[in-house]
């Protein structure tokens, strides 16, 4: 078959009319299907309902390090729970805060400090400085730029290459002192799956911004999520950082979210012990402690990197024939027709696709118009303007297999024919 963009216009018209015919067969199928967010599937959840079951039924289970984990204290955490995410991350147990249920929260919770404390070599909160910058490399995750929305920071927008973000521009980007922060997803970014090389952590970690309290937002959330082939080691980024006198210029945050139950699992976050200590001091305004209790239950079932990565490999198995389904309606559909381009992640939760320039919010209203919803068009960049009109973030973990299979078959048809509506000038 020809490519699109080499066919004439009668060729094209062919091709149009037999694209519309499949988008109104879609339409009587009445289908309501949602790929909308990444939520994990119930066979997923299913895999941890053994954390509902453990036994804790007599006084001394609820014992941890000679702490009772009902009462009140030990804001950091339990330290079972942070030995925990300390072997899974790479750091020292002493640098890790074990939270409540979503690193989200902690995330926004540190942004807010800035601006109301501001952090610890802030020479003012960030709320008295006249503008506040953030680079965001994109496409990337639409949440963490609705928190700088949420607190008017500008965000600047930085290509993200096979290797992680464009660190030529970010290098230029952070010797303006209003560049107060950077956001990552370093393993399995979100939506591109990329893995960050070597040498991008190693360029980050020695940056020398003129900001003297520079963020550095190091969002772990995929780093023990491989679907596809064994754990793919990562730096310790705030060992990294250390090496090249960096050592309070990052916050690393990852959660139990995806790995047991999203809206009742555990979060943390790790950071330099100067940095611990003064997150603490204005945390134990807010809170006597999070729940305890969780974090016990977590940790006895987790137990540690090697045992996580061992019930990774559960989701892996439900999840890797999702994606391949995703890859194979592209690669059968779409590829022929020579407009579009998407990643093979092997990790994360998402798969992103770039379609023809000027297509993308076309695309997702037709898919809408048939019954399956996606995550919005430009949802992926800041301020929702993605210069190209053409990512997708396609999210295959919640719908079963046969619902995944109608909804390819809904976009497939839908982004041929926005492609070919592009190509005529229809519209």
């Amino acid at each position: 078959m020809k490519h699109f963009c080499e066919m004439n216009h009668d060729e094209l018209m062919e091709q149009y009319k037999l694209a519309s015919a499949d988008f109104e067969r879609c339409k009587q199928m009445e289908l309501h299907l949602d790929m909308s967010r990444g939520k994990p599937s119930k066979a997923q959840l299913e895999l941890s309902m053994g954390l509902l079951d453990m036994p804790l039924d007599i006084l001394t289970d609820y014992m941890s390090d000679n702490i009772d984990s009902r009462n009140y204290g030990t804001l950091e955490g339990l330290p079972e729970c942070r030995r925990m995410f300390a072997d899974i991350l790479g750091v020292k147990p002493e640098q890790v805060f074990a939270g409540g249920n979503a690193s989200l929260t902690l995330m926004y919770d540190t942004i807010s400090k800035a601006f109301t404390h501001g952090l610890l070599h802030s020479e003012m909160p960030w709320s008295k400085r006249e503008k506040v910058k953030f680079i965001c490399p994109a496409p990337g995750y639409d949440r963490h730029f609705a928190i700088c929305k949420t607190f008017g920071i500008e965000m600047i927008t930085v290509d993200m290459t096979p290797d992680g973000p464009d660190m030529d521009t970010v290098e230029k980007l952070i010797l303006d002192e209003d560049v107060r922060g950077m956001w990552c997803v370093p393993k399995y970014s979100n939506p591109d799956g990329i893995i960050y090389s070597h040498d991008t952590i190693r360029r980050i970690a020695s940056m020398k911004p003129a900001a003297s309290d520079f963020l550095l937002m190091w969002d772990n959330a995929y780093c023990v999520h491989e679907f596809d082939g064994e754990f793919v080691e990562f730096e310790d980024i705030l060992s990294e950082c250390e090496k090249y006198g960096n050592k309070d210029m990052v916050f690393e945050y990852c959660s139990t979210s995806k790995i047991t139950f999203p809206g009742a699992g555990v979060a943390c976050f790790a950071c330099s012990e100067d940095n611990m200590a003064y997150m603490k001091k204005l945390i134990g305004v807010q809170s006597i402690s999070f729940d305890k209790m969780n974090q016990l239950r977590h940790t006895r079932f987790l137990k540690d990197r090697a045992h996580t990565i061992e019930h990774m490999k559960k989701h892996a198995a439900i999840m890797k024939p999702k994606f391949d389904t995703v890859i194979e309606y592209l690669d059968r559909e779409i590829a022929p027709c020579g407009f579009a381009r998407w990643h093979k992640p092997t990790g994360g939760y998402f798969i992103s696709l770039y379609t023809m320039d000027g297509c993308a919010k076309r695309t997702h209203a037709l898919c809408k118009e048939a019954g399956v919803v996606l995550t919005a068009a430009g949802a992926t960049y800041p301020y929702g303007n993605d210069p190209h009109d053409s990512n997708m973030r396609i999210a295959p973990s919640l719908p079963p297999i046969e619902e995944l299979r109608s909804a390819m078959g809904v976009l497939c048809v839908c982004l041929r024919l926005a492609a070919l509506e592009k190509l005529l000038r229809i519209g």
